[in-house]
């Protein structure tokens, strides 16, 4: 395989490397240590980044998160390097961007259960209300089927540029070089495998994410023999999402193509002045909402109602008919989607379990801690994330109740969650701390294994998921029980 070609345009009289190396204190994913609101910024007209803290792909702060916003358009499905898409989820990166070293191989780890998976997309209505969703599957074996797009519009690229404070131009090249060719190892619309009743997990997203993102988790449960449907919220706290509308008279003369039109929706920044807590309290609730009615959605095709997809897709929505086991539906989530499976706990008794994955706390309501999740709940929790203050509300959630277990990952940081951590090499990784001290693969299986231990134990599966038992009390290698974090008082000065 041929070495890697060092990139060509530059940015400000720099080249990228250099431009990245300029970056590195600006821009990174997870949590920064300061509470502050930062100053919404309108996207056709951002200045460069400045100050030491950037918006990022997870809450910011003891307490908060930041992102980004965007504009429109349509990617075509050659993105990325011509003659380098591969199967499964994979993608080439240079070892060290700009040199001539040979080509790494990086891929995001496929399903190791017994089922073939596969993944369509679902909208419904053409308005802001309806619902948007991944939906991952047991398939047929279907070799002539290819595997979907992992990033499927350049606007997310655009929101995820945003979301970083860098420039448009270069956060776009630079995702397009990166992962444009990427395509995750779930065959697009394949054959539904009828048969059997499967278990169903709705999944909400971490703040500045959307709903493709998290495959690794989606299509490993899919595997293991859950349908999961994996929502994009619309609550303005995803880098980039949209709804289909239809277009104006004047435009479908213009464009006889099509009479409907992607109306983008971008993450929405804190005004100056505004208090964080209320503003992503409002979008906790939303989100729960939004998952409520995936939950409905799902279940009004396993009823075998029709449902429109406004979206283009030959799937067969129709052989979902009888194929969801209604009295095992657990909801899961990373980050702000943590928050959000504890509001959808809340306000939904059909969710009999959840699992929330480096939850961020801020978001909860004060009314959710007065005994209002009676569901069990297990939380998964990285080494580097977490702190005191957040770490107490999830004891405060589960104080004297057997089946609310938190357990961390040894090694691990908030972004061994997502996909991130799979496509990206050395440098990439460390610049936007994408990867922990653990092996990125090893800290996702510990992850999945003990949520399938769990689901096995409060959904009442007949599977062989409790040979992780002991995960979920935090034995094992690179796990342990509770927390890493301090939680002694501060001593008075």
């Amino acid at each position: 395989m041929a070495p890697c070609r060092k990139l060509v345009f530059q940015v400000r009289g720099r080249s990228l490397p250099e431009r990245l190396s300029h970056l590195k204190t600006k821009a990174k994913f997870g949590p920064s240590p300061s509470g502050r609101a930062r100053q919404s910024v309108c996207p056709r007209e951002r200045p460069p980044p400045a100050g030491t803290a950037a918006s990022r792909l997870a809450p910011e702060g003891r307490g908060r998160p930041k992102g980004p916003s965007c504009s429109s358009g349509q990617r075509n499905g050659s993105g990325g390097r011509p003659g380098h898409r591969t199967a499964g989820l994979s993608v080439n990166v240079p070892v060290e961007m700009g040199s001539n070293s040979t080509e790494k191989f990086y891929r995001i780890p496929e399903g190791k259960g017994p089922h073939s998976v596969g993944c369509t997309d679902l909208m419904t209505e053409n308005a802001v209300e309806g619902s948007f969703l991944r939906l991952y599957y047991p398939s047929c074996d279907a070799t002539d089927n290819e595997e979907a797009p992992w990033i499927p519009d350049k606007e997310y690229y655009q929101g995820l540029s945003d979301f970083l404070n860098m420039y448009r131009i270069v956060g776009e090249r630079l995702f397009q070089y990166y992962v444009g060719s990427v395509t995750c190892p779930a065959k697009s619309n394949a054959a539904f495998k009828p048969g059997e009743k499967y278990p169903l997990l709705i999944f909400s997203h971490g703040l500045g994410a959307f709903r493709t993102i998290y495959s690794a988790i989606c299509i490993e449960m899919a595997s293991q023999g859950f349908i999961v449907a994996a929502v994009e919220h619309r609550d303005e706290s995803a880098s980039a999402t949209y709804y289909c509308k239809k277009k104006s008279i004047s435009e479908q003369q213009e464009e006889s193509t099509s009479n409907m039109e992607k109306e983008w929706i971008y993450y929405r920044k804190l005004k100056t002045g505004e208090e964080e807590r209320c503003l992503r309290h409002k979008q906790v609730q939303q989100r729960a909402q939004e998952c409520i009615k995936a939950l409905n959605l799902i279940l009004k095709i396993n009823s075998g109602e029709e449902v429109m997809n406004v979206l283009n897709s030959n799937f067969d929505w129709n052989s979902l008919k009888d194929s969801v086991d209604t009295s095992r539906i657990a909801v899961m989530g990373h980050s702000f989607g943590g928050a959000t499976v504890i509001e959808s706990l809340s306000k939904e008794i059909r969710f009999r379990c959840g699992i929330a994955l480096d939850a961020w706390m801020l978001p909860v309501g004060d009314d959710i801690y007065q005994n209002s999740v009676q569901q069990p709940l297990l939380f998964i929790n990285s080494e580097k994330f977490q702190w005191a203050d957040n770490i107490l509300k999830m004891k405060k959630l589960g104080s004297n109740d057997a089946n609310k277990k938190m357990i961390t990952i040894k090694g691990s940081v908030h972004q061994s969650f997502p996909d991130f951590t799979f496509v990206s090499g050395g440098i990439i990784g460390r610049f936007f701390k994408l990867k922990g001290e653990i092996d990125p693969n090893e800290a996702i299986d510990i992850s999945n294994h003990a949520s399938l231990a769990f689901l096995q134990k409060h959904l009442s599966l007949k599977k062989d998921f409790d040979k992780w038992d002991s995960l979920v009390d935090g034995i094992g290698p690179n796990v342990i029980p509770g927390t890493n974090i301090d939680l002694s008082p501060a001593e008075p000065e």
